[in-house]
Parts: structure tokens; sequence; C-alpha cells
């Protein structure tokens, strides 16, 4: 694979495979028409996300809770970093009470890393999961989680409630993982998805992005050392620069590239390979049930 160079003042142009159709529809007409009315937080609006239309035609959307400030600053995330505000005890509510008027069938919970206080929102997630069950029981549940810092008793609160799929992401490969997640250890996502797939989650989930400098041999021993530790799914997409002070897209990922890991990683014994320009964490994620 042929690389291209990036600076923070100049930006690698886009291939045409990453360019993407605006989405229609009258049942995503629909949907955008709740969320601006009431004024609902979901991470497919405010990330722009280009999938947005796809997954809500299917009745999937994803809810970011513990606020919109992260206590990490990794180098390809375009969430604020700072200091978070209080815990919001109300929001497991709300967020139940939103995904109830949007109607949605699979809903995926994710966060922002909450390391300034004890239980790292653990217990937040904890009861938002149970506040969208009592209120959409009909609803599954996909929760992309933060490594809690390794901490098992938080963990343990995940697994308490049980959702359908648990999702931690390793973002990238051994190699970069200093660079693109300061804050986080290769090793220690590895145990933490090792950790839930051992006490009983039925379905574990990671994903990575692509196009941050690292080889192929790379990514294939990122594949294998998720399988290792039981790894059910996992998603394979194209990292691309929020902004001029983030991380520069050193490399465009062929369609075919995408393709051929998606054919080694169903070999491997994945249970299901999202793998594609696009693929973002919760895309197909209803499929990821069977």
């Amino acid at each position: 694979m042929s690389i291209e160079t990036a600076t923070p003042t100049q930006r690698t142009p886009k291939p045409k495979w990453l360019r993407v159709k605006l989405p229609t529809g009258k049942k995503y007409t629909a949907l955008r028409g709740l969320v601006e009315k009431y004024d609902l937080h979901t991470i497919c609006t405010s990330g722009s996300c280009p999938n947005m239309g796809e997954c809500w035609t299917e009745g999937t959307a994803t809810f970011m809770i513990l606020g919109n400030v992260c206590t990490r600053s990794c180098g390809f995330c375009g969430v604020k970093t700072g200091r978070p505000e209080d815990v919001d005890w109300d929001e497991p509510e709300k967020v139940a009470r939103s995904i109830k008027l949007m109607s949605i069938k699979h809903a995926v919970v994710t966060s922002v890393d909450r390391d300034d206080i004890k239980d790292m929102g653990s217990i937040i997630w904890a009861e938002t999961v149970k506040a969208i069950r009592r209120m959409n029981p009909e609803t599954t549940l996909e929760t992309l989680i933060p490594d809690f810092q390794g901490n098992t008793r938080n963990i343990d609160r995940i697994i308490a409630v049980k959702p359908e799929v648990v999702s931690h992401n390793m973002e990238t490969v051994k190699r970069l993982t200093r660079e693109v997640r300061i804050q986080a250890k290769y090793e220690r996502s590895l145990e933490v998805l090792k950790y839930l797939k051992d006490n009983g989650i039925e379905r574990t989930k990671s994903g990575i992005m692509l196009g941050l400098g690292e080889t192929e041999e790379e990514v294939l021993q990122t594949m294998k050392d998720l399988r290792e530790v039981g790894l059910d799914i996992i998603t394979i997409g194209q990292y691309l620069q929020p902004s001029k002070k983030h991380l520069p897209v050193k490399e465009f990922i062929t369609p075919e590239q995408f393709k051929k890991y998606e054919t080694i990683g169903l070999e491997m014994g994945f249970r299901h390979v999202e793998s594609g320009a696009l693929v973002r964490s919760s895309y197909k994620a209803q499929k990821h049930l069977t």
C-alpha cells in the first residue's frame, strides 16, 4: 500500500470512494424532524455520520452519555477535551425517552471517558441501560464502552445489565496506540475485551481505523490479537482528520484492501466483519445480533 503524506496545514484530497450521498427518504426526514423538535442528542447528527440515513432507515441510532467533554486527548477524536461538567443523573431517563420518541429498534450507547470521577461513569452507564429496558422493552442494545482504566468493578456494572452487544474500540495497531490514544494502552483494551467475554457477554465487538501509518502486517496482527481474546465482531474503517489540530491522514485505503481485510477476518473466525472506507463503529449494528 502506498503512503501519501499530509501536513497539518494541507490535507490529502479525499478519493472518489469517500464521497457519500446526502441522506433522504420519508423515515429519515421524520426522524430528523423529531430530533430537532425535541432537541434529542445523537452521535449520528453531532458527528455528521455518513451512514446516518442508512442506519436511521434500519431503526438504529447512536447516543452519547456523560456529556460532550472528555478527560482524554486522543489524537484522532473530535470530541472536546477538558474538565467535564457534573454528571446529569436525569440522563438515563432522557436517553430512554429519546429512543422511545424515535421508535429505535436497536440503540447504540457510547460515552466520553470520565477519568475524573471515582466510578468513571459506570453507574450512569448501568442506569442508562436499565432505563432504556424499562421504557423500550423491545429495543436491543449495544454499549460502546471506554476502558474504565481496566477496573473490573466498573466493567462488572456493564456485564450485570446484559446488553446484547458490548463493544470497546482498539482504534489502531499496537505501535501507534501511544500516539493515537494517548492515555490508553493496547494490552489493557485487549484485557477488557477478554474480561467481558470470559464473564458472560455473548457478543463482544471492537473497531479499528486505518490510514494512520499502520502496515498491513500490523493490521492483521491486531485482528489476530482480537480473535485470541474471543472477539466476535470487528469494524474496520478509514480514519478522517477532524481538524487541522488532529493527526493527519497518511493514507487512504482502497476498497480492494478493505475487502481483503473482510475476507481474512471471516477466515479468522469473526462472526461479523464490517470493512470499508465509510464504516464506523455502529455501522450495520443491528446485523450484529445474529
